[in-house]
């Protein structure tokens, strides 16, 4: 049986990715990071620093599929020195070790605006951290056209979902609400926002990564095509909570301001534009490819994200 490695295991994607390669495709799953701990009883655990060459190689030996789904904190030096290494030790891993490499990608590179995303849009960052990110993705389809290296790129818009699931919309919105506090919307709270539930990025990635056709391309992961406004997101959470639900609209200057004192923030200003507008990321591929794939709605993921899975299945 083959063995399946997930590169920064230890974040909500790495440890819903882990449950869902070993529930519906294999245990053979070995789990790498810093501080590395098991999601399943079989995982094999490694402790590895991914901007370490030798450990990086050492932490591959012996996959079949790698899996890189590290995660930088919101900042952009960080993103704009450590990025490329990381890339570059995981790409020279898995060449020398003859793995196949699923890269779990984000869409920072993409043009901010209300045009739909798919597979083929243009490479048009705003910022620094965008501009990294599409360099490492073009590093990384570079070497797939060059015939060095089996490899697909997992691409993702903005997060929500359980657990410690970080992303603006989980940090500014979701999670104020759970705690009964006034939620912070960005912009406009009238722009149809496209969000991928956790849990279904992971399950789709898993799928992918055990699909051999699906190497050597993009793929973008499965989202609900049935769009909400933010503002419907806070109704939906009132709905689940049953009780009325505070929030306010940031303005742009004001995010300025705040940006001055929180760092988070102001790492995250090059992203405001796409809160202007509607933002429509299309998963058509996927669906087409896997049509018995079942898409987490909305509805069904703001529910589980404010009371937790159990709950949610007992209600």
């Amino acid at each position: 049986m083959s063995l399946h490695t997930i590169l920064g295991a230890s974040g909500q994607i790495g440890t819903e990715l882990a449950r869902a390669l070993y529930h519906h495709h294999t245990d053979q799953i070995r789990l790498v990071s810093r501080n590395p701990q098991s999601v399943n009883a079989s995982d094999a655990l490694i402790s590895a620093d991914l901007l370490d060459l030798q450990q990086t190689i050492r932490a591959v030996d012996g996959s079949n599929v790698v899996y890189l789904t590290a995660g930088l904190p919101m900042d952009t030096q960080k993103w704009v020195e450590q990025w490329p290494i990381m890339m570059r030790n995981v790409i020279t891993a898995c060449k020398i070790h003859d793995a196949r490499l699923v890269f779990f990608d984000n869409t920072y590179m993409y043009p901010q605006t209300e045009e739909l995303q798919d597979e083929a849009t243009p490479f048009e960052p705003n910022g620094k951290k965008g501009e990294v990110r599409a360099s490492i993705a073009k590093e990384l389809l570079d070497t797939i056209n060059r015939g060095e290296l089996e490899a697909m790129i997992c691409r993702a818009p903005e997060f929500y979902g359980p657990d410690k699931t970080q992303s603006i919309t989980n940090v500014t919105i979701l999670q104020k609400l759970k705690h009964n506090k006034t939620a912070l919307v960005f912009l406009r709270d009238d722009t149809l926002r496209t969000l991928i539930y956790t849990p279904d990025a992971s399950r789709a990635m898993a799928l992918l990564g055990n699909t051999s056709d699906a190497f050597n391309q993009t793929w973008h992961l499965p989202c609900d095509d049935n769009r909400l406004t933010y503002r419907q997101i806070i109704s939906q959470g009132e709905q689940v909570l049953k009780k009325p639900c505070r929030y306010r609209v940031l303005k742009r200057w004001q995010l300025s301001l705040i940006g001055l004192v929180n760092p988070q923030i102001r790492d995250a200003s090059e992203l405001l534009p796409r809160y202007g507008c509607d933002n429509k990321f299309d998963s058509a591929k996927f669906k087409q490819r896997f049509p018995d794939f079942c898409v987490t709605s909305y509805q069904e993921g703001v529910q589980k994200s404010l009371i937790g899975e159990n709950e949610y299945v007992n209600n």
